[in-house]
């Protein structure tokens, strides 16, 4: 350290004419520095001036992210509905609107050279229409109620040719039945059937003249009452018969239609009526 001071007093005395020539720039720029630091030390910098808060932009209310429309669910086929089953009635009058589900087909050969497979039964336009091949036999049995005493009123329109049978029958069961066949020519006849020989038996036959014959519209009657059965041809009471040996006691009423050798054969039920005698 002193050996640095003393290289300064040395170097400042063998430099004094050095210092001399320099010495009025020295002091000027001594005031020059003095009067930028007066001027630098009075002088204050204006506060800056207060900025305004910011303004927030008002928040939008978030809106709901739109939900993807969903894809229509495809309307469920509509399934076919079935035709409820017709009410089954004890006495009523069948139309023909509705099906045949209360009623039951039986076909049966009216003769060896008959064939079954000819044998139509349907419904057309409200009636029930019997369309039959060369000797055939063709029932419609009522089935949900079996009677004792029972009527039974039908209107039948022939719309083949005149050679042709309607049947109504009652009590039809595991006892036998009683028939009445009206022939489109004029005849009729009342028949038994007797289970235990398997054959069917004349009570009692004949002709009536109220009996329209060829295409025409007839109405029949059968009133099976206790032991005797009453037939009517077109309002006209026809005959009666009493059956005191075979005595069919209930079952099922039908309608039907025989064929023989002529067709075409074929009848039409506009309706049938079963009631209480």
């Amino acid at each position: 350290m002193l050996y640095s001071i003393y290289q300064l007093i040395s170097f400042l005395e063998e430099n004094q004419m050095l210092i001399k020539t320099l010495k009025p720039f020295i002091f000027l720029f001594v005031v020059i520095a003095m009067v930028s630091l007066a001027c630098l030390g009075g002088r204050t910098e204006p506060a800056p001036e207060p900025q305004p808060p910011a303004q927030e932009e008002p928040q939008q209310p978030e809106q709901p992210a739109e939900e993807p429309e969903q894809p229509a669910e495809p309307a469920a086929p509509e399934l076919p509905t079935e035709a409820p089953a017709p009410v089954a009635e004890e006495f009523f009058t069948e139309e023909f609107e509705a099906d045949l589900s209360n009623w039951s087909q039986e076909v049966v050969l009216n003769s060896d050279e008959g064939d079954t497979s000819q044998a139509n039964v349907y419904l057309d336009d409200g009636r029930l229409v019997f369309d039959l091949g060369k000797w055939l036999i063709a029932y419609m049995f009522y089935d949900p109620y079996e009677y004792t005493d029972v009527r039974i009123d039908v209107r039948v329109e022939n719309r083949g040719t005149n050679v042709n049978n309607v049947l109504l029958v009652c009590r039809e069961s595991d006892e036998g039945l009683y028939l009445v066949n009206i022939a489109n020519s004029g005849l009729y006849a009342m028949y038994v059937y007797d289970v235990e020989n398997k054959n069917y038996f004349r009570m009692a036959d004949g002709g009536s003249t109220k009996i329209k014959s060829g295409k025409e519209v007839n109405d029949y009657t059968l009133i099976c009452r206790e032991r005797t059965l009453t037939l009517y041809i077109n309002d006209v009471e026809t005959r009666q018969y009493t059956d005191n040996k075979y005595v069919v006691r209930k079952g099922r009423v039908g309608v039907g239609v025989a064929s023989e050798n002529q067709v075409p054969v074929k009848l039409e039920f506009e309706n049938v009526t079963i009631s209480e005698p």
